[in-house]
């Protein structure tokens, strides 16, 4: 599976982006297919010694005296739950994969200069995705604190694998996707599509934007997770257009959308 090199200046025909588009994305599936086989020889003991333990702590916190177990509920619960975890897994294992090719993608005919933004752009990718990672995990149990007493004293708190673990799982990936918001604006300044002053004058707007975007992306609706997200998606807000006003001020610096648009 080969990659067809874009030429170094010239037109790019419609097509030569999609064959480059698809061999990217079969790469990036693959990547993700051999992180969920990863996933699945080590999902008992992601289930015991990482996802279980905050809703065991929160158990023991109010009280509840039940062991700290999962319930199947249907006969492919067990099944289903473990696929979908694996995958998630494959997911967060193949991200370094998926950023760089979604950076050899987006930047087309990189020039000596341009090249060198690649691997800070993957490293800082990732790691953003990674404290978004740790960051939804940290504050989950307070969160499942929150709904579980939400309910009352009544209700008996009982879940099955496949909503426990969607929940926790799909928390860590939004909150890691939610994480890479500073990169793409960053990008987008580097780009030419947005300035930096235009960023700084919408800072109200994206104030509301922000908290709208993270109360979707936080599935548990709870004001914990929603502050835990939209805080810092609005550090990482200003901490972007600092960052393209100092890349953009570069002398002799030809913005990428520029280039790639007008001087081919």
């Amino acid at each position: 599976m080969k990659l067809r090199r874009r030429p170094a200046s010239g037109p790019v025909s419609f097509w030569d982006h999609i064959a480059e588009l698809r061999v990217r994305l079969i790469w990036s599936v693959l990547a993700v297919l051999a992180g969920a086989v990863i996933g699945l020889f080590f999902y008992d003991w992601m289930l015991g010694r990482f996802f279980l333990p905050p809703y065991c702590n929160v158990l023991e916190a109010q009280g509840i005296d039940k062991p700290c177990t999962l319930v199947i509920i249907e006969p492919l619960d067990g099944f289903k739950t473990r696929i979908r975890v694996s995958l998630y897994v494959g997911v967060v294992l193949a991200m370094p994969v998926m950023l760089w090719h979604l950076w050899r993608f987006v930047t087309p005919a990189l020039d000596r200069r341009e090249k060198r933004y690649a691997i800070p752009f993957v490293l800082c990718a990732l790691l953003l995705f990674v404290c978004g990672a740790i960051l939804a995990y940290s504050t989950f149990e307070r969160a499942l604190d929150f709904l579980i007493s939400f309910g009352g004293e009544s209700v008996d708190p009982m879940f099955s694998p496949g909503a426990y673990l969607g929940l926790i799982t799909y928390m860590m990936l939004a909150f890691g996707i939610g994480f890479e918001f500073p990169i793409l604006l960053v990008f987008l300044q580097i780009a030419g599509v947005v300035k930096p002053a235009q960023l700084h004058r919408l800072r109200r707007y994206a104030i509301v934007g922000i908290v709208t975007l993270a109360a979707i992306l936080t599935p548990s609706g709870d004001p914990v997770s929603l502050a835990a997200l939209s805080i810092p998606m609005y550090v990482f807000f200003e901490l972007s257009i600092l960052v393209g006003r100092l890349l953009t001020r570069q002398p002799g610096r030809r913005l990428l959308f520029n280039r790639t648009h007008g001087e081919r």
